[in-house]
């Protein structure tokens, strides 16, 4: 899938049996070799269809484009199930070389001492471009210190603005004059009529809030890291405004619940069935949308304040208990990833974010953004896109903020009153960490 997905189950019905202590968790065997003789590197990856499709695509290329390694890929339903299976392969002596993983999880692997620093490897390679990175991607593989990089960004997503082009036409609206949230409102105002039509669908969840609140100049902790500030006048003003639009203006609704991810194309059907002016979605779901229906641009700033919606990495990381000559192999591997000809080919056909600059100039994907010009708003939204929360609390502030949402977004609750239990909740978890 696009999208992260939390298996609470999986994870709850595995955990007896996961658990794992600290330490690199060495393979057993040494260096695995094929029957030809090349070092065998074992990747543990998942996504949907088309991003699975494209990345063994990559992998076959990797492999047929020198003679000394050969990458076996395994797939895994999500980015969950990958840790999980990570977690026991470590404690079993049997874990892969490199997996690809969302943040939180490359993280807590980096915690736990169970992957590589790569900057060992960076440090020896004179071709490695760490100016070239985008800065908010490949930050999120840095530790708090900035001493240690745990994992190298493969690719980006981020939230983007989608609308449908003729609602904005009827309506006499150009898309490039929506600078601000108040820009929207008042656009979807206009657009609006009741039930039958709704102006603007945000996406279910705490995520477009929290992308707007940032765009307000919030901040989820003090900078002292002891205060949680997720009921501040910023958070606050922008939830309010969310909650009025949906329940009291009624020119914007969402979707919620279902199976999976039935929301979510829901919400992307209302606006190419035309009943609604447009939506906030992932960058990966340009693979999925017509663009001869809808067009794309950046989400606004709010007030005064410049656009700061989160950027976040997925990443590549290293695993410890591997051998040398299988880290040089996964060195190689991520940088034959993340080359800008390769970043290209996976962002034009998966919709995903690149996370190298130069990629831009690369000619394939420069003349298929002149002609698809959708395509590169992620990566210039991404540009100035805000880290992700490094919530230290192991994901109780998050799990604060996605009940607020649900009583804002779905039960109409006033925002401060959310907001206010949200960080009640978020401080006694933070309080608690040691």
């Amino acid at each position: 899938m696009k999208k992260r997905i939390l298996c609470a189950l999986l994870a709850a019905a595995m955990a007896a049996t996961l658990m794992t202590g600290c330490g690199n968790g060495q393979k057993s065997g040494g260096t695995q070799k094929t029957e030809d003789g090349k070092i065998q590197i074992d990747f543990w990856y998942s996504g949907g269809k088309t991003a699975v499709n494209v990345l063994t695509d990559l992998v076959e290329e990797f492999n047929q484009s020198q003679d000394k390694y050969e990458i076996k890929g395994t797939t895994q339903a999500d980015y969950t199930e990958t840790y999980e299976k990570l977690q026991a392969g470590i404690a079993g002596k049997n874990a892969p070389d490199i997996a690809l993983l969302d943040v939180d999880k490359s993280r807590n692997l980096y915690e736990k001492k169970q992957v590589s620093d790569l900057n060992e490897f960076i440090e020896q390679d004179d071709s490695f471009q760490k100016e070239d990175y985008i800065e908010v991607f490949y930050d999120q593989g840095l530790s708090d210190d900035g001493e240690a990089l745990f994992a190298l960004p493969a690719y980006g997503t981020t939230q983007v603005m989608y609308y449908n082009k003729q609602a904005f036409a009827d309506a006499g609206i150009d898309p490039a004059s929506i600078k601000t949230w108040q820009d929207l409102e008042a656009a979807a105002k206009k657009m609006s009529k009741g039930e039958a039509f709704y102006g603007w669908e945000p996406m279910w969840g705490y995520g477009n809030l929290v992308d707007a609140s940032l765009s307000n100049g919030a901040k989820f902790i003090s900078d002292d890291g002891k205060t949680v500030l997720i009921n501040s006048e910023e958070w606050v003003e922008v939830w309010e405004s969310f909650r009025k639009w949906i329940h009291e203006d009624k020119i914007m609704t969402i979707h919620s619940g279902g199976q999976g991810w039935e929301y979510w194309y829901k919400t992307i059907d209302d606006v190419l069935q035309d009943k609604a002016g447009g939506y906030t979605g992932s960058s990966g779901d340009q693979a999925d949308l017509d663009f001869t229906k809808v067009g794309a641009f950046e989400q606004p700033g709010w007030g005064e304040n410049p656009s700061a919606p989160t950027a976040d990495a997925l990443q590549f990381v290293m695993l410890d208990g591997s051998s040398d000559e299988e880290k040089e192999g996964v060195y190689e591997f991520m940088k034959f990833f993340t080359e800008p000809e390769n970043q290209a080919k996976w962002s034009m056909n998966t919709g995903y974010v690149a996370v190298r600059k130069s990629t831009q100039e690369d000619p394939e994907f420069k003349a298929y953004t002149d002609e698809n010009p959708q395509a590169l708003v992620p990566l210039t939204q991404s540009m100035h896109g805000s880290l992700s929360i490094n919530d230290p609390t192991g994901g109780k502030i998050i799990d604060a903020l996605t009940i607020a949402a649900d009583k804002v977004e779905i039960e109409g609750i006033s925002a401060k009153e959310a907001l206010d239990e949200a960080q009640k909740t978020a401080q006694e978890a933070l309080d608690n960490v040691k």
